[in-house]
């Protein structure tokens, strides 16, 4: 009897190699995903996290997600622009801070003016530069003279317990004339006369031992800092004046 030939039975397979360049595609197009992210995106905590989770999706592809985020410089210079704003929100914070420590002093100067009746005679300002503080109308000095009369030392030995602060501050005392020319023998010009006059008012401060007295300075600018016009009576009454100029408290780094 003849034998029957055996047929070996032959699966069929389906052409699968149209995966690889497919798989090759995804992959690139995931890269240029994470490429733009990266460009837009500075953050690179973040970045390192969706890198990671891409790259376990997709097990088995080239790696090319595996590579590092943004460079060291980079990651640097994004440091060092976040520690900049820091500081300057910082600084930001302290000015505001001590405006308003500045404006409670100003108040408290303010009562002190009021229940003395002396408002013809003292005014504060507070500005950017710090509480100004003007003695208005000649109170301490006579016409030509830089000596402060016996009778307002008193007042002056008050101002000096109003600059008393905790933390204490730079203060600033400068003279100011109107422009009359000073004709006498004491004084070649109103700049000198001004300088006096701060001179000698803030030794009258300096007194007060609660008072540093390296935290203060004087200046004189003469007739050459006008508060207004020096054409009547009045206006020059207003820019003959010593202003006492509290600074801002700087913290020491």
């Amino acid at each position: 009897m003849a034998k029957k030939k055996k047929h070996k039975h032959h699966e069929e397979h389906v052409d699968e190699s149209w995966l690889v360049p497919y798989a090759d595609l995804l992959t690139l197009l995931l890269a240029l995903f994470i490429v733009l992210f990266a460009m837009s995106s500075v953050d690179a905590q973040k970045f390192q996290q969706i890198a990671r989770s891409l790259n376990a999706a997709f097990t088995g592809g080239t790696g090319v997600l595996e590579y590092p985020s943004p460079t060291p410089e980079a990651q640097m210079e994004q440091l060092n622009v976040e520690k900049e704003q820091s500081e300057e929100n910082i600084e930001e914070a302290q000015k505001r801070m001590e405006q308003q420590n500045l404006q409670k002093i100003q108040e408290k100067i303010n009562t002190y003016i009021k229940d003395n009746h002396l408002e013809t005679k003292l005014q504060t300002t507070l500005t950017d530069e710090g509480l100004m503080i003007t003695i208005l109308n000649d109170i301490f000095f006579d016409s030509g003279s830089a000596d402060i009369r016996s009778k307002d030392v008193q007042l002056a030995r008050g101002i000096s317990e109003l600059l008393v602060m905790n933390p204490p501050r730079n203060i600033i005392v400068s003279g100011h004339t109107d422009n009359i020319p000073i004709s006498n023998s004491d004084f070649d010009s109103n700049w000198h006369l001004s300088v006096m006059r701060a001179v000698n008012f803030m030794k009258i401060l300096i007194e007060n031992d609660q008072l540093d007295a390296k935290a203060f300075s004087a200046k004189g600018f003469g007739e050459y800092k006008p508060v207004a016009s020096n054409d009547t009576k009045e206006g020059r009454q207003k820019n003959r004046r010593v202003e006492v100029l509290v600074l801002p408290y700087e913290q020491k780094e």
